[in-house]
């Protein structure tokens, strides 16, 4: 994060809430040794510590209310969420998940050819998960799956090139089925990160939504707009199967 003005930190302080973005290790912009502070500290390694021990920074400071924390990023951020409510389960009250990675391996397996000098730059910085399977697992949520105990509101755009919409189908549907609750929408038009302006205040409807119901914060009446695409692959699911024993 940088200085200067940040939209969706002033739309959760207007809506009642503290806003703490971190300059975790391995974040750009404060020199080399910083940068390379967070090589092979994804998920379980100092990386996502930092996170954790900023909240808990906010917490004895009296800024924030221990049993109403929320974890919201997207992309290596929707990671962060998805690692902080499987690897720190006790931290958060929920989580926000926006086109955020939850298996390293078929993350890394599916970037284009064309982006192979980025794959192998990826590979040093995160460890070699082509070739250890055990440490893919250790830092992938998708396999601690068992350990979440918040709710989960993820967004996803169905055309990312980064972040494959598989990445969101295979954790929601694996919290799903454990009965974890989890909320997902789906914008088919949309790629890494969501563009167009219906879609945009779609989402941050429902996040609004999300937020007050498990931290209690304000949120203005919610009516999906007319050019929203937003689908429901969990909803859908259900209705297909409801379709079927019938």
């Amino acid at each position: 994060d940088s200085y200067g003005f940040t939209g969706t930190a002033q739309w959760f302080a207007n809506r009642g809430y503290a806003t703490l973005q971190v300059n975790f290790r391995g974040s750009t912009g404060y020199g080399k040794s910083f940068l390379h502070k967070g090589d092979k500290e994804w998920g379980v390694g100092t990386m996502q510590h930092d996170l954790t021990d900023a909240v808990k920074w906010a917490i004895d400071e009296g800024i924030a209310d221990p049993d109403k924390v929320c974890i919201y990023g997207g992309s290596y951020g929707g990671y962060a969420c998805l690692a902080g409510l499987a690897f720190t389960p006790d931290l958060y009250k929920c989580g926000v998940d926006i086109v955020g990675p939850s298996n390293v391996k078929t993350l890394l397996d599916s970037i284009p050819a064309y982006w192979g000098p980025i794959r192998n730059q990826m590979l040093l910085q995160i460890g070699d998960v082509d070739a250890d399977e055990e440490f893919n697992k250790k830092i992938s949520p998708l396999f601690h799956v068992d350990a979440i105990k918040a709710p989960l509101l993820i967004g996803q755009g169905a055309n990312d090139p980064r972040v494959k919409q598989a990445e969101a189908d295979q954790i929601a549907f694996s919290m799903k089925e454990k009965g974890i609750p989890v909320e997902y929408v789906l914008y088919p038009d949309e790629g890494h990160g969501f563009a167009r302006p219906d879609n945009r205040i779609d989402f941050n409807g429902r996040v609004e939504l999300f937020l007050k119901e498990y931290l209690g914060g304000r949120a203005e009446d919610f009516t999906k707009p007319e050019g929203s695409t937003a689908q429901f692959p969990l909803l859908e699911e259900k209705a297909a199967a409801v379709q079927k024993e019938e």
